[in-house]
């Protein structure tokens, strides 16, 4: 069937493209107040307070925003989850088809990672002035894919691949938990952990890459590590979708 039959069979001339952008403006309307508060939470609590409490004890003697380089992943995990429960039954009742739910997942998801990397490239900036104007040493205390927070490309980098993998790991967790219950989601573990742990092995940045390397493990040129990570991260998303395909919307209990 052609794009144009397809369009016309729509009700009162929505195209897929409309919808699509109704599918984004709803997750990213609903996700908001958790993102932003995220995001609220953490330059306040882990950097200001941070900083604060060094000054206040021993004196500053290292970055404090980069206490905090586990946390993104984490809760872009918690992310990716939330998405399948909280919206699939709702979207698809009002006659989005999974395709579509599948698509905008990973456009929104993606885009989440790019602010929040962009959140932690901003905060790393105004941390280095302040460190400059203060004299204060603002050493790292992870290591990362850079040396050097003036290194943005890098930063961005190390964060996106970390939080759109975690965030594809946690999408597939939402699925395998929604569509096969608890126990058969515990069983379906390894899968769903897949991008996340390419992210981790491929790049070996932040607290897995001290143990990795002392056991001489070490990470692969980046040429090959970085789109090795792109790639896992939509096979994911793919894989996410196939496992949308057969599952029906289960009615609300009670």
């Amino acid at each position: 069937m052609s794009t144009a039959v397809q369009t016309k069979a729509l009700p009162r001339g929505v195209t897929d493209w409309h919808r699509l952008k109704h599918v984004l403006r709803a997750l990213a309307v609903g996700l908001r107040p958790m993102l932003l508060g995220y995001w609220a939470v953490m330059v306040f609590a882990l950097f200001l307070v941070g900083v604060l409490f060094q000054v206040l004890a021993n004196g500053v003697t290292s970055s404090a925003w980069d206490y905090g380089t586990q946390s993104p992943k984490y809760f872009s995990m918690a992310l990716g989850i939330t998405v399948t429960p909280a919206y699939f039954a709702l979207l698809i009742s009002q006659g989005i088809t999974r395709r579509m739910f599948s698509v905008a997942a990973g456009i929104y998801l993606a885009g989440a990672a790019a602010a929040t990397s962009l959140l932690w490239v901003l905060v790393y900036q105004v941390e280095h002035v302040l460190y400059a104007w203060q004299d204060w040493p603002d050493k790292l205390a992870n290591p990362h894919l850079f040396t050097s927070t003036s290194q943005v490309g890098l930063v961005f980098a190390e964060f996106f691949l970390m939080i759109v993998a975690h965030e594809v790991t946690g999408w597939l967790l939402g699925i395998t938990f929604v569509r096969f219950g608890t126990w058969r989601g515990i069983l379906l573990l390894p899968l769903a952990l897949v991008p996340a742990a390419a992210a981790e092995f491929l790049l070996v940045a932040q607290w897995l890459a001290d143990a990795l390397n002392n056991i001489g493990y070490h990470r692969p040129p980046l040429a090959v590590a970085v789109p090795a990570v792109l790639v896992v991260s939509v096979l994911g998303v793919y894989c996410g979708y196939r496992l949308l395909q057969p599952m029906g919307v289960k009615p609300p209990k009670g």
